[in-house]
């Protein structure tokens, strides 16, 4: 597949490390030739120095080829301009980054469509909607709904006083006939395991789990976590996405953000209606404390330097703050967030490239996702059409034995299959997948 990425960036040198590792045909276009020369020392890529909204660039590039093309620069106009011009010249899809909020309401998303652009993204939008959702499930490290929470991909980590701490899958399912979910994934240490039957759960074991949606507060006590009611919050940093994640919280809880420039707290303060602005240092501990932050159920951490993020999230936890956040820029620090003490670190990078990769994999895939620390992805197929898929029963599918179906979602039911259970025309599957999987996944549900 072709595949050409403007902008050289984070978030484009992401996806082009992505999708380098799967053999794609890329090109990656930038006005940096030093970000482009990294890229092509890392990267198995052709790289393009110039402009992507120019037609003759995109020419060189052999825009009318490709597959799909993604506008991720730093520039709004750039992407916009990029994806317009790529469409018209024969690319087959078309998505572009944006900043502007209002270019995601569907008329306006409609409006480019028409013009060209198929998909628009915003990373910043994209990080606080997973925000919203780990505030209001307090009790777990990761929270993903599926068919607007019909059926739900929860992480939590096993702490000493788990009761599910070194018992068999097998005995818990005995215990507990009531609660219909499925652990899909154990991260140990950097370790994935895909849970079986007999399967051992331990201590410091960082467990996922597919749920519906009435099962929630059951899994909260059966994992041996409390429910806590999220009133209070602390948001560090007034970037962008600490303003999009106020905006989003402001309305339900009591939010305050600190930031350090003056100028940027004018304009959260005008556009902000029910959050608290406060102009300080975001890493005077002092002041954090003379803010409240002891009395805060929930700590975020926004700034643009992941090792404050962390300190800060650290420092909170050591205050008695039930749920920190913390926002990181280095994507191998994912890695160590369940290790740490920090109960969630997300990324835009990551969040954005999943976001885009439901567009890449082949088969109908609906929405994508990835875990934290997990070399692995959650995708959820659609089966469009009948074939062997809709013919036999789970057990006699030769599934790959690095993949896991946890759930699928039928009109308005969601479902928890097992082995005899046989998949039908319209059925929404959700996938666990190590990346030795992917290829089979891919022809099933082709």
């Amino acid at each position: 597949m072709k595949i050409v990425i403007a902008g050289a960036g984070d978030i484009g040198f992401h996806l082009a490390e992505l999708l380098a590792f799967e053999n794609q045909d890329i090109v990656l276009v930038d006005t940096n030739q030093e970000v482009l020369d990294y890229a092509a020392t890392h990267l198995d890529v052709m790289t393009l120095k110039g402009d992507s909204s120019s037609i003759d660039v995109l020419e060189q590039a052999d825009i009318g080829r490709a597959r799909l093309v993604l506008a991720v620069t730093t520039s709004e106009k750039t992407n916009l301009v990029t994806a317009i011009l790529a469409k018209k010249m024969g690319a087959r899809q078309t998505i572009a980054r944006v900043t502007n909020q209002e270019y995601l309401a569907e008329s306006q998303r409609e409006l480019f469509r028409e013009l060209g652009v198929d998909s628009l993204i915003s990373p910043v939008l994209l990080a606080a909607e997973e925000i919203q959702r780990l505030i209001r499930e307090s009790s777990f490290t990761d929270h993903f709904a599926f068919e607007k929470g019909k059926i739900n991909l929860i992480g939590v980590t096993l702490d000493e006083y788990s009761p599910l701490a070194n018992q068999q899958l097998f005995d818990i399912s005995e215990q507990d006939t009531e609660v219909d979910l499925r652990p899909i994934a154990i991260l140990r240490g950097h370790r994935t395991i895909i849970p079986r039957g007999k399967t051992i759960l331990r201590r410091g074991d960082h467990v996922y789990f597919i749920s519906k949606r009435d099962n929630m507060e059951r899994l909260t006590n059966l994992v041996g976590k409390q429910k806590h009611n999220v009133r209070n919050i602390m948001i560090l940093g007034g970037s962008p996405l600490g303003m999009a994640t106020a905006k989003r919280l402001e309305d339900e809880y009591n939010v305050t953000v600190i930031e350090k420039d003056r100028e940027r707290c004018k304009v959260m303060a005008e556009r902000l209606n029910n959050t608290l602005v406060i102009n300080g240092d975001t890493s005077n501990i002092d002041l954090l404390e003379e803010e409240g932050l002891s009395r805060m159920d929930a700590f975020i951490a926004l700034t643009g330097n992941s090792e404050t993020n962390i300190i800060a999230s650290l420092t909170a936890k050591n205050r008695g703050v039930l749920k920190t956040i913390a926002q990181v820029e280095n994507k191998e620090y994912i890695h160590i967030s369940q290790n740490i003490g920090v109960d969630t670190l997300i990324n835009k990078k990551l969040i954005a490239a999943n976001n885009i990769f439901r567009f890449i994999r082949k088969g109908k895939v609906e929405a994508i996702t990835s875990l934290h620390g997990v070399d692995a992805e959650v995708i959820e197929y659609l089966v469009h059409k009948e074939n062997q898929l809709t013919r036999k029963p789970l057990k006699e599918l030769h599934f790959p034995k690095t993949a896991l179906i946890g759930g699928v979602i039928r009109g308005e039911e969601a479902l928890i299959p097992d082995g005899e259970f046989q998949l039908q025309l319209n059925d929404k599957v959700i996938v666990f997948a190590l990346p030795e999987a992917i290829e089979r996944l891919e022809k099933l549900f082709h």
